[in-house]
């Protein structure tokens, strides 16, 4: 089967540029003889994008000045009003495609190839405040015009299920759940992680953030809870890194270094930024444990990532983190700086000298083919 995706840009959505490359690195690992992967972007598509799929072998890539970023809108109004976004059908036709994947994108209701819509979370409903109105409408009206469709629906999550099925009953029926894995390339296992955490001037013990500096991930309780323990002669040190820019709220990281400023943790929140996925795992592997305080997730990729590598977790208690990780994490109230304070503090109490350094365990593998087998389960259903 050829089935379609197209490009999503890395700075604008770093989590959802990351899901489709995990995705496609679990189907050319796994499901390869089923499933052939084109991608299609624009001829504006940096080289730092494609390099990684390029990397992955068997991927055709489809550049085209109609997936170029200042096309998207106008593609999007012809898809909603007129019934088609029929230069991408074209395009699909030369290409002989079977089926198509909709990541934050819509190509019609009149659109005549199968087509799956992932979905990946409804934060919008949950956290209305956070979306200015048009960022609201935007969302709500793509996810109403592709239920409306017929798409068959894909969720990251049972909890994203449920939500999806509770705010668009239409979508009963039509919506199927794919929990995805993480692989991990041998490529990043670095020889000698720990000089990673010193490149970046961090103690041998730490704990680590790595998300999106987005106001819904919530890295202020965070920071809160360090400003308690310091108070108390707890020091502990958290290393974030992510994305720098929320594209809702572009004053957000100056809020928080504000407030780390005002609290004298500039030694214990460390604002790393955008760092090599390479760092990222290594961090992962020679941190105390991963802490992701977020409000809201569909299926949280930090968390999948600590989990292939057995790191443990501090979580914010809500729903899909309970999915995700059971009782194998430590929960916390993501409104409670006290709560959390509290639990980061029973962390250093148990800090060893020194931390193991972590393996890539060999059930992670099983995870990857389990997320590339249910992936091709429904481009099978949406046929």
């Amino acid at each position: 089967m050829r089935v379609a995706f197209t490009l999503i840009n890395s700075a604008s959505w770093t989590g959802g540029y990351n899901y489709l490359l995990n995705l496609f690195t679990a189907i050319q690992n796994c499901q390869a003889e089923r499933i052939k992967l084109i991608l299609f972007c624009g001829e504006d598509a940096v080289d730092k994008d494609l390099q990684p799929f390029l990397g992955l072998g068997n991927v055709e890539i489809v550049r085209s000045s109609t997936f170029n970023v200042r096309q998207k809108t106008v593609r999007l109004l012809r898809a909603l009003f007129l019934g088609l976004d029929a230069k991408a059908l074209q395009l699909f036709r030369q290409h002989q495609i079977d089926a198509v994947f909709e990541n934050a994108t819509f190509h019609g209701w009149r659109f005549p190839f199968p087509a799956i819509a992932w979905l990946p979370d409804f934060q919008h409903r949950h956290l209305r405040e956070q979306f200015g109105f048009l960022a609201y409408w935007r969302r709500e009206i793509g996810f109403r015009v592709q239920v409306a469709s017929g798409r068959t629906l894909m969720l990251s999550s049972e909890d994203a299920r449920k939500d999806c099925e509770t705010f668009y009953p239409a979508a009963r029926g039509k919506t199927a759940v794919v929990r995805f894995a993480t692989p991990i390339p041998n490529e990043f296992i670095e020889a000698i992680p720990e000089k990673v955490p010193q490149e970046y001037l961090l103690p041998p013990q730490f704990i680590y953030l790595p998300n999106q500096f987005w106001r819904h991930k919530n890295h202020l309780v965070v920071i809160e809870a360090l400003g308690l323990l310091k108070q108390q002669g707890v020091d502990v040190v958290v290393a974030a890194s992510g994305n720098p820019r929320d594209p809702r709220h572009p004053g957000y990281l100056d809020q928080l270094q504000a407030r780390i400023a005002a609290l004298g943790l500039e030694e214990n929140f460390r604002l790393l930024g955008m760092i090599p996925r390479r760092h990222v795992i290594s961090l992962l592997r020679t941190c105390v444990a991963l802490i992701n305080p977020s409000f809201f997730e569909g299926w949280s990729s930090t968390v999948e990532e600590a989990r292939a590598l057995g790191v443990p977790m501090l979580l914010s208690d809500i729903a899909v983190h309970r999915e995700q990780m059971g009782a194998a994490a430590t929960y916390f109230d993501p409104h409670d700086a006290q709560d959390l304070a509290t639990k980061l503090r029973n962390i250093t109490s148990s800090f060893a000298q020194t931390i193991p350094i972590r393996e890539f365990p060999s059930h992670g593998a099983e995870n990857i083919c389990r997320f590339a087998r249910d992936f091709a389960a429904v481009v099978d259903r949406a046929k």
